[in-house]
């Protein structure tokens, strides 16, 4: 008591009671309230600033109300200085600030009159407690000194006493305290100049010096933690710029078609995840345009050759139709001749079954034509059942942008970038559902168109099958030609108007055969524009484009189309 460090104490303790408003005394609540009445705009301010005095003052009222100090210095402190502050308290939450808030000035001007009579109570209380701690301390400090000066007096008398063991005691305080403490500032010293390494021996001592050593070495230990914290959030935020600034260049260049802007670097382990997603879902994405760009340029190539094959067939069923309108003249002149000649007959019974043949071999190739119409229109079903997949791809794409954008959103600035590709990729997805769309319209109608097609190739196979009927019945008409000439001209006569009938179907085949042609090449261009679209798309391959991988398939499809569209032969 008296010494150095409880001067020093002292004066720390008198020095932040000095310079901050203690909790306890309500002068900066009813400074605030005075500032909320001269400017009543500032008032939210204020009031969160209250309130946070209000919290402060309860935290210290229920500290003074457990302590051990004097019974009348802490009724004086938790009972006579408290009912004024609590009153105070009341007055400026239930009624000041919401007249302040309300804009009621009068009401408010009486509420601070009110604040003021309760902190002028607080006041005289506070300065009475005052007086009566000064008192308090006063008497604590002559006890004190008594206590000293009897100390100083019982070591004066044990001095001669306490001589012969001057040496050791001196020797233990040395060891004890001095030394202890010019360890304890040697530490501190370089824990101001920012040196952590030097650690604190707390050892089992319970004394004071065990006690500011125990304090060194928290300081040095939370020191650490936070230098260690610090260095671990700037590498936190370097390792996430670095993965933000990587993703949005990446997605960047998908967003300009570039299906081959794989994240090969690696990502920190927490962002590894984000790496491995993304360069998952490139890849079925690239593999989805990819297999769309083959299928459509695969179509392009079959219904090419369709149109081509249905406009040869439409040439030589012109032909045939010449032909027959030529057999009906040639049928009039014979049947000028069949009269005078029966060897004639017999030619024409050979030229009879030569015909029946024929007409056989015209409906195995009408009914092949029809099973190849029947293939195409199940091929075009499976590209809309692919155009479907890919419209469905298209709007989960747009769901995940719009996922992305959020969480860019909720990223702040930091996801500014990410946000605006988002916006981008949802803006692609739903170009590409839109061009789904329209390649869905395109195939219906040509499925609408294929069967068309195939309900003539239909009509052309019952016209032969009549064909082949007719030709039976020349057959026999023939045969009786010789015995019966004038039966014989009758039914000449009956196959010149059978001729005539194969005449006009024969060129109403020829102009289904031409609609049929203008479908497939109307097919073929639309499916060259789905193609151009795909092909916008880089994704690795030599060709480059989405649709540069068809060409591997342009024999196969050739052979197929030699197969299955020959229609050429069927006339």
């Amino acid at each position: 008591m008296g010494g150095p460090l409880q001067v020093q104490s002292q004066h720390a303790s008198d020095y932040i009671a000095d310079i901050l408003p203690p909790p306890e005394y309500i002068i900066e609540p009813y400074l605030e309230a005075t500032l909320v009445l001269a400017h009543p705009a500032e008032v939210a301010a204020r009031s969160e600033r209250l309130a946070a005095l209000h919290r402060s003052y309860d935290e210290r009222h229920e500290y003074w109300l457990v302590t051990t100090m004097d019974a009348k210095l802490r009724d004086q402190l938790t009972i006579t200085t408290n009912a004024p502050a609590q009153q105070f308290w009341k007055e400026l939450e239930t009624r000041f600030l919401p007249a302040i808030k309300a804009g009621r000035t009068e009401e408010a001007g009486a509420s601070y009159r009110r604040l003021a009579s309760a902190y002028d109570r607080h006041r005289a209380a506070i300065d009475v407690a005052v007086t009566s701690a000064t008192e308090f301390q006063t008497a604590l400090k002559a006890s004190s000194a008594r206590s000293v000066r009897n100390a100083q007096i019982a070591a004066a008398g044990a001095a001669i006493a306490l001589l012969a063991g001057l040496v050791g005691f001196l020797w233990m305080i040395n060891r004890r305290a001095i030394a202890p403490l010019s360890v304890a500032a040697s530490n501190m010293q370089r824990l101001s100049a920012g040196d952590y390494t030097a650690a604190t021996s707390v050892g089992t001592r319970r004394d004071e010096i065990g006690a500011l050593n125990a304090g060194l070495e928290t300081f040095r230990l939370a020191a650490i933690a936070k230098r260690d914290a610090e260095n671990a959030k700037i590498s936190a935020d370097r390792e996430q710029k670095h993965v933000v600034d990587t993703v949005s260049r990446h997605l960047a260049d998908l967003a300009g078609g570039d299906m081959t802007a794989t994240i090969h670097e690696q990502f920190p382990p927490d962002y590894s995840v984000l790496r491995s997603n993304f360069n998952d879902a490139l890849d079925k994405l690239r593999t989805l345009i990819g297999s769309v760009g083959d299928s459509a340029a695969a179509i392009r190539l079959g219904s090419g050759e369709i149109a081509q094959a249905s406009e040869d067939l439409a040439r030589r069923t012109e032909g045939s139709a010449a032909s027959l309108e030529q057999a009906a003249g040639s049928l009039s002149a014979v049947d000028d001749r069949i009269k005078a000649s029966a060897d004639v007959a017999s030619q024409t019974v050979a030229r009879a079954d030569q015909a029946i043949a024929t007409v056989g071999g015209g409906r195995s190739k009408a009914s092949e034509a029809r099973q190849a119409m029947d293939r195409v229109s199940g091929s075009a079903r499976g590209i809309d059942d692919v155009i479907e997949g890919l419209d469905k791809i298209a709007f989960q794409t747009r769901v995940l942008a719009m996922n992305a954008a959020v969480e860019a959103g909720r990223a702040g600035d930091a996801g500014r970038g990410f946000a605006v590709v988002a916006d981008l990729v949802s803006a692609l997805a739903m170009r590409a559902e839109e061009e789904a769309k329209r390649a869905r319209d395109q195939l219906t109608v040509t499925q609408a168109d294929i069967i068309t097609a195939v309900d003539a190739v239909t009509l052309v196979d019952e016209a032969l099958s009549d064909i082949s009927s007719d030709v039976g019945h020349v057959h026999q008409l023939l045969a009786t030609m010789a015995s019966d000439n004038r039966i014989q001209s009758a039914a000449i006569s009956e196959i010149a108007a059978a001729v005539g009938l194969m005449d006009r179907s024969t060129q109403q085949n020829a102009a289904m055969v031409e609609q049929t042609s203008a479908a497939a090449r109307n097919l073929a261009n639309e499916v060259g524009g789905l193609t151009q679209q795909a092909s916008r798309f880089k994704l690795g391959r030599d060709g480059g484009g989405a649709g540069a991988g068809a060409g591997s398939g342009t024999g196969s499809g050739r052979r197929a189309s030699a197969a299955h569209f020959d229609l050429a032969e069927a006339c």
